[in-house]
């Protein structure tokens, strides 16, 4: 693909006029099922809509990342991949390749500091959403990603994002395969800094061993609802099923909802298939959908609310990328084995559909 031009999509022109930085709530887990898949997900959020499509990239496709000197890493995709792309953009942002290796970013304000662009390595240089795609288009395994990452084998440029707001938006990322194995990195000083995900837990600032140290504060919750105590000769029971959680964090702050994600997903009786799992786990994100005014901010005297935009869940070992929305509750699903994963060209279809209520009433008897 030729040295793309930076589009904006139609996202709000009063980010222009107010410089508004949305704030961003997204949660990411994944669970194991008994025929051994892999079941990964998140909820996508932001303050404004993001205009999204999900799209079946080909293998074979030529592509160029994005730098602030210019045309940067150059690349030829190995492998297909599906998912979500922003506005015109045609790079996948939140995906899985033909070999079941997940890619996604997630937002990271405060503390992502991507490299400073020179000459020197340009070559090697991508925008925040170029990466996810490289990732998806060159590698099978985590071992392999976390190889080439710690070999340094690639730079991120603090580009603009077309279809985001109008400052460079900060991300980190989570990388998962087939066998479950997963890394986050994060862009620190300039550095990308990889972590070992053995829980397969993400969500926003700050950084990942910080949400791994705080988890220790919760180590006393679990599934099972305690036995009776006596306490001065009185024996005390649990007032409901439900008790071993008491103490659960239940806003929507990055550190609540990591605890919350960590705690759902290490405690479900796993699912015996694959399917089953996949609607585990959007039960599970269930858990961290946010109402439109539940989560927001005032600018300037006007109201910019997080909301749950999308819920994706992603089904390694069947090569299935399942999606609802805010607007429509019912799950769509793209099958990879049903494309030419060789194609020519990208195809894509876009998200924003609303949901029509199934009248039932003439089905009473």
């Amino acid at each position: 693909m030729k040295f793309r031009k930076h589009i904006f999509g139609l996202v709000v022109i009063a980010f222009m006029a107010m410089g508004f930085n949305a704030a961003n709530a997204c949660t990411g887990c994944q669970i194991k099922t008994g025929d051994n898949a892999a079941i990964n997900g998140r909820t996508v959020e932001f303050g404004v809509l993001i205009d999204t499509s999900i799209a079946v990239v080909p293998g074979g496709y030529k592509f160029t990342g994005s730098t602030t000197l210019g045309p940067g890493k150059k690349w030829t995709s190995k492998y297909a991949s599906a998912g979500m792309i922003i506005a015109d953009n045609e790079v996948i942002v939140d995906g899985m390749n033909e070999k079941g290796l997940v890619c996604a970013n997630f937002y990271f304000p405060g503390f992502a500091k991507y490299s400073v662009t020179t000459k020197a390595n340009q070559s090697i240089s991508m925008s925040s959403t170029d990466i996810v795609q490289w990732i998806l288009s060159m590698f099978s395994t985590v071992d392999e990603v976390k190889k080439a990452l710690e070999n340094n084998e690639v730079a991120i440029s603090p580009v603009l994002t077309p279809g985001f707001p109008p400052q460079v938006q900060p991300f980190h990322f989570i990388v998962y395969d087939k066998t479950g194995k997963s890394i986050v990195f994060e862009p620190i000083d300039g550095k990308l800094k990889v972590y070992d995900n053995p829980i397969g837990v993400i969500t926003n600032s700050p950084t990942f061993d910080w949400h791994m140290t705080n988890l220790r504060n919760y180590i006393t919750l679990g599934a099972t609802t305690p036995n009776p105590k006596k306490v001065f000769g009185v024996t005390l029971k649990p007032l409901g099923q439900g008790a071993g959680m008491l103490g659960l964090p239940g806003d929507f702050t990055p550190p609540s909802r990591f605890v919350r994600a960590a705690a759902f997903a290490g405690s479900t009786i796993p699912a015996k298939t694959a399917e089953e799992g996949v609607m585990q786990m959007f039960h599970i994100l269930n858990s961290f959908d946010i109402p439109v005014g539940a989560a927001r901010t005032v600018e300037k005297g006007k109201i910019f609310s997080d909301y749950t935009m999308l819920t994706v869940v992603r089904d390694t070992k069947n090569l299935r990328y399942y999606y609802k929305t805010y607007d429509d509750q019912n799950i769509k699903m793209l099958d990879m084995k049903k494309f030419d994963l060789n194609a020519k060209k990208i195809v894509k279809l876009h998200t924003l559909t609303k949901q029509r209520y199934e009248d039932i009433s003439s089905k009473l008897k």
